[in-house]
């Protein structure tokens, strides 16, 4: 019995020692402060030296975050000591659900256009609004439903590596709280419509759980956790809000303080959870929120500086056409792309970080009454000020995942 107490006692997976390391940018050569280090328990942030201490043993894969640069990931067992972050400014195409497959015309298209413009990055729809999966994941819940039924991508795996293998950043995409699968086979937490309590639907037949209950995010955050996993840089989280719809019935009041409570909890618990993987989180929101008060969240739980404090990067949906007439004191908003951008960023560079910021912009026509087509001259003049503001780069939004090459080339 003794001799079994000691050789527990003295296993190696039972030695832990402290990792002592330096964090800097691999260009400037200076220190990165206030960067995450994480393993599975623990974490900690590199302080004005760029230095670290974090326990771990010789089985601990560690991971490094800071914002504005390529997440990193190694051993305990690694001898370097001394850490050179990549700065990236993510400028992103997104991909649709069904351009997902390694072998479709439209991911090869983008792979063109980022091989030979200034766009880096691609984000991939994980779960999309109906609540499928791109991929097989191991989440049973998910697959018991059937979420796995019209996945696009056979081997994720690959696809992550030829991500890697180009050097391009990966965002999955994951909608959150809309979720017609996930409502449907669980009722009981289905947003409800006050009337009658039958599950309600939006204007495009898709029912939302609710933001409530810990069990509608305990599932998403699954799903999230397949997709750092698998190797994707960065989670986003869309659709993660409160409908924008009154005479809705939840499980809680309906109040403003209750609303962002519930983001923020879901957010903090995808945090605690991703945590292992090194993932970032971004949150994607409605851009008139760059305007409101610090206090106003627009009845949907969202302000700018609770999802700026809970997460990495807020990422806000800045389409000139989906600004009503008369704003930044022009008719047609969608005629005047660089104001919008530039007006919006603009006035919140003094509430959050900008450079924890990174925008949305618009790829496609304007849907409202003069229909202008977005080419070249309107790409251009949204990307402009994120440039002079410096944000953390922009996603582009295109519906059908085509992009025209020259419209991306700075």
């Amino acid at each position: 019995m003794k001799k079994l107490f000691c050789t527990i006692l003295f296993s190696p997976l039972l030695i832990f020692a402290s990792f002592n390391a330096t964090i800097i940018d691999n260009t400037t050569l200076q220190p990165i402060i206030n960067a995450v280090v994480c393993n599975a328990n623990q974490d900690t942030i590199s302080d004005a030296n760029g230095s670290f201490s974090l326990d771990s043993n010789d089985t601990t894969i560690l991971h490094i975050k800071a914002h504005g640069y390529r997440p990193l990931e190694f051993k305990a067992t690694t001898k370097n000591r001394l850490f050179k972050l990549e700065a990236i400014k993510v400028k992103a195409l997104y991909l649709t659900f069904w351009g997902a497959s390694n072998n479709s015309r439209t991911l090869k298209n983008l792979l063109h256009i980022i091989k030979h413009t200034q766009a880096n990055a691609i984000a991939v729809d994980v779960k999309n609004e109906y609540g499928s999966t791109s991929f097989l994941t191991s989440f049973k819940q998910a697959n018991s439903y059937g979420a796995q039924k019209n996945r696009t991508n056979r081997n994720i795996q690959k696809f992550i590596q030829t991500m890697r293998d180009k050097n391009i950043y990966t965002i999955a995409r994951i909608v959150t709280f809309k979720d017609e699968i996930q409502a449907s086979h669980n009722p009981k937490y289905a947003i409800k419509r006050d009337d009658n309590g039958s599950i309600w639907r939006n204007h495009d037949s898709m029912a939302w759980v609710d933001p409530f209950d810990r069990r509608s995010h305990k599932y998403t955050i699954a799903i999230a956790k397949e997709a750092a996993k698998v190797g994707f840089d960065e989670i986003n989280f869309d659709y993660i809000r409160f409908p924008a719809k009154s005479g809705l019935k939840y499980s809680k009041e309906n109040t403003r303080e209750n609303r962002i409570n519930a983001i923020e909890t879901f957010l903090d618990s995808a945090k605690t959870e991703l945590q292992p993987y090194g993932t970032f989180i971004s949150v994607n929101a409605y851009g008139n929120i760059l305007w409101g008060h610090k206090d106003d969240d627009n009845n949907i739980g969202q302000t700018l500086e609770s999802l700026a404090l809970h997460s990495d990067y807020v990422a806000p949906m800045l389409y000139p056409s989906g600004f009503a007439a008369g704003s930044f004191q022009h008719k047609y908003p969608a005629d005047h792309p660089y104001a919008v951008i530039y007006r919006s960023l603009n006035n919140i560079k003094d509430r959050v970080d900008i450079r924890r910021v990174r925008p949305w912009l618009q790829y496609f026509r304007d849907y409202k009454s003069k229909k202008r087509p977005y080419q070249r001259y309107e790409i251009q003049e949204q990307i402009r000020p994120t440039k002079e503001l410096r944000t953390n780069g922009w996603m582009m939004w295109s519906p059908s995942s085509k992009y025209n090459i020259g419209y991306i080339l700075p």
